[in-house]
This record gives C-alpha cells, sequence and structure tokens, in this order.
C-alpha cells in the first residue's frame, strides 16, 4: 500500500472512531444536534423491529431512547475499516446497556444490556467522512441488576 493509500485509511479509520463516538453520546445524552455532523441527509438506520430513513428521522432516536428507557450507555469497542475511494464499509462492536423504567413495587434498577455489531457504510462528502447506513444486529442481551450514581454526579 502506497503512503498515500495508508494515510487515506488511517484518516477514515479516524474519522470512523469519532463517528461511532458521537453517534453514541448524542444518542445517551440526548444530544441529537451531534448527528448532523456524523450522518448523511439520506442516512439509512435499521434494526430489530426498526427501520429510519433520512436525518430528520434518524435525528428523532434519542428522544425516543429517554422515552423508551431512564438512560442508556453505549460503549464502543473494536472497529474495521475497508476503504473503497470515497465510500467504506465498517464493523462497531459496541455494548450498549438500557436502564430500564423502574417498576413501581421494584427494589432497584435493571440493565437490559445487549452485545451490538453495527455493519456501516460510510460515504465522503464534501472531504468528510459520514455515516450512510448502519444495520444494528444484537448477538445477545442479558438483563442485570444495577445500582445507579455511586459517587458520580
Amino acid at each position: 500500500m502506497s503512503s498515500d493509500a495508508q494515510r487515506e485509511q488511517l484518516e477514515a479509520e479516524q474519522a470512523f472512531r469519532r463517528i461511532a463516538s458521537v453517534y453514541a453520546r448524542a444518542m445517551d445524552r440526548n444530544e441529537p444536534e451531534l448527528l448532523k455532523d456524523i450522518l448523511t441527509e439520506d442516512i439509512t438506520m435499521e434494526g430489530p423491529g426498526f427501520v429510519q430513513n433520512g436525518l430528520e428521522q434518524v435525528s428523532q432516536s434519542p428522544a425516543l431512547l429517554r422515552q423508551m428507557f431512564l438512560m442508556t450507555q453505549h460503549q464502543v469497542h473494536n472497529q474495521t475499516l475497508i476503504v473503497t475511494g470515497d465510500e467504506a464499509t465498517g464493523e462497531t462492536y459496541c455494548t450498549a446497556s438500557h436502564i430500564l423504567h423502574p417498576e413501581p413495587d421494584a427494589q432497584g434498577h435493571t440493565a437490559h444490556v445487549w452485545a451490538v455489531r453495527y455493519q456501516d457504510t460510510l460515504r465522503r462528502e464534501n472531504g468528510a467522512w459520514r455515516l450512510a447506513r448502519r444495520a444494528l444486529i444484537v448477538d445477545w442481551s442479558e438483563y442485570r441488576p444495577v445500582t445507579l450514581g455511586l459517587g458520580g454526579a
């Protein structure tokens, strides 16, 4: 691989890591405004039981997560990326923890934890890499008891 190709690969991988991290923050902190810098206008998101098309629809996801769960935390793990010109395909592993709203008689809180793989397609637009398609695959899930707010702000 030429040094120019290596540099382009590294730049794309760095952008891919940033996209995954910003996406996780947008979802977890209910910050949909962050998505406009990392998603294409024609983004498609799909997963178990849902398909979303377009930036406007996907930007509603952080608020939907707040309705569905007390809080979430997406931890981004390993990533792989194959770049072909101005397009790239990648995979991101993620642990997505969803704290359920407590039942009225609950003794504590419960996390519904997903082991996730995102199958991603990126596109370079005006020199910037953006996510154009994301398919969410849940490899397994589990429920865990959790304690909230241990010494944190």
